[in-house]
């Protein structure tokens, strides 16, 4: 689910300077938003998935058929306001990235009840639940808590992916797994995370109130962090000539859950996921994962990666 999905359109320039005219290349127009991403590598790396997502105005509809040619199955809920469009600029002469996100359209309460109504109609055909992204204005902070309720009624397991109030708030309510960035895991423990060892503790802290079964932490470039009632494990990311980081976040997030769907362990999924995070980085725009990307890579994180003393993940 994704309740704030964008149009993202990418060109690059090889220069960016202000007040003049620069000539671009040939843009690129992709579906994007959080849960839209997850889907959509979810399909690079060979799975299925539904996309539910509100749309409205020409920029929906036009995300609509861009999803329709990747194959993704797709439930909407029509909205009175237009779909926003995000733009990214990749500068040729340094390989800096400028991305302007704009903000989304407001909600309305009939349309936010509608995708929390998709829910609870398809309750007994989900298995995992995956909310990526953010809230946009109208939708009310407990939007997600309310989706952590009901998930919890039907043992879907809920895995949730944002930031800020909402994601204090679906905490609170409970949620199976939890991928937070060091930015949005220090929002929901209070402080600054500045060196490791604060990260561990912090992620310990989450795990030991008992709201979160596993929590994921991104750490960028340098991996990702595990941590749950039987500990912590890092997986670090190999070394990769980076193109774009858009959408690198909703990667790791589709590997993750694309190997648990398989039966695979904990450890198994983070190190695909972190290979799946990492392939995205290779390529420019929002093009996501390549598999063979990801299994190349894969290949290497397993090689390279110490193994637990026991197999409790």
């Amino acid at each position: 689910m994704t309740l704030n999905p964008a149009l993202d359109k990418s060109t690059t320039v090889q220069r960016v300077l202000h007040e003049r005219k620069l000539r671009c290349e040939k843009p690129k127009f992709e579906p994007g938003g959080g849960g839209i991403n997850v889907s959509r590598a979810i399909k690079k790396l060979g799975g299925s998935s539904i996309a539910v997502f509100p749309v409205g105005g020409p920029m929906g509809v036009f995300m609509q058929e861009l999803l329709t040619r990747e194959d993704i199955e797709q439930i909407t809920v029509p909205t009175k306001n237009w779909t926003r469009e995000n733009f990214t600029v990749v500068e040729t002469e340094t390989n800096r990235q400028y991305r302007f996100g704009m903000p989304g359209p407001a909600l309305f309460e009939n349309e936010w009840k509608a995708c929390l109504k998709i829910i609870a109609q398809a309750k007994n055909d989900i298995e995992y639940l995956v909310v990526s992204g953010s809230a946009p204005a109208g939708v009310p902070v407990d939007f997600y808590a309310r989706i952590a309720c009901e998930a919890a009624k039907h043992d879907i397991k809920f895995i949730l992916d944002t930031s800020g109030d909402p994601l204090k708030a679906a905490v609170e309510e409970g949620v199976y797994l939890l991928k937070p960035n060091i930015n949005e895991l220090s929002q929901l423990v209070g402080r600054k995370l500045e060196e490791i060892h604060e990260q561990e503790d912090a992620a310990m802290e989450v795990i030991n109130k008992g709201k979160v079964n596993v929590l994921i932490v991104s750490l960028g470039a340098a991996g990702a962090m595990l941590a749950s009632k039987e500990g912590l494990i890092h997986v670090s990311a190999p070394s990769v000539k980076s193109k774009s980081t858009v959408g690198a976040g909703d990667s790791m997030l589709a590997g993750i859950i694309f190997t648990l769907t398989k039966g695979k362990s904990f450890i198994d999924a983070l190190q695909y996921g972190v290979a799946s995070g990492t392939a995205a980085t290779m390529n420019p725009g929002t093009e996501l994962c390549k598999l063979k990307d990801v299994e190349n890579l894969n290949r290497w994180i397993v090689k390279n990666s110490i193994k637990p003393s026991d197999n409790k993940y």
